[in-house]
């Protein structure tokens, strides 16, 4: 029960007051462009040291700023990808969602590492993200060995941009 009142509670103030937009897709029976975690396997994206900075974006296909803000994480990914850039989009979709997820994939063709988080236990996983992270998406941490920020926010490139620069 605690779950469901998060979801909806989530609902209602994610996206930060922004219009939600439902998309529909047809079903898929392809293999999906993205691999599925729960939190434990998520820790690893948020603390792994492969690439200088790591950019990691929380968002669903049903949140319209989320939408509006990837094609920012899409090009910063490929302006910076020689500067050892790591870009990864953390799916926050429902489960029953994937075959959605995948087609928005294709359909927008992303490049960048997406990852489906498939746990329902938000109430848990959430603080541990960042303490001060009220759920609302989007969402995004920028980090690096040495410092990390977060932000509960929508990006504009230059915004993006400007906050990458700081760890670079």
């Amino acid at each position: 029960m605690k779950f469901y009142t998060f979801i909806g509670l989530l609902l209602l103030i994610s996206c930060k007051g922004g219009n939600q937009e439902i998309v529909s897709f047809e079903n898929l029976e392809e293999d999906t462009p993205f691999i599925t975690v729960d939190y434990e396997g998520l820790e690893a994206y948020l603390e792994t040291s492969e690439a200088e900075v790591h950019v990691v974006n929380f968002w669903a296909t049903w949140c319209k700023p989320c939408v509006k803000e990837l094609p920012h994480f899409e090009e910063l990914r490929a302006v910076y990808d020689t500067e050892d850039v790591k870009v990864i989009l953390v799916s926050l979709d429902f489960p029953e969602q994937i075959e959605r997820l995948t087609h928005f994939i294709e359909k927008w063709n992303i490049q960048s590492e997406v990852v489906f988080l498939d746990d329902g236990d938000a109430n848990t996983w959430i603080p541990k993200v960042d303490v001060n992270w009220s759920g609302a998406i989007p969402a995004t941490i920028i980090y690096n060995d040495e410092k990390r920020s977060f932000h509960e926010q929508s990006f504009t490139y230059d915004t993006l941009e400007k906050e990458l620069k700081l760890f670079l």
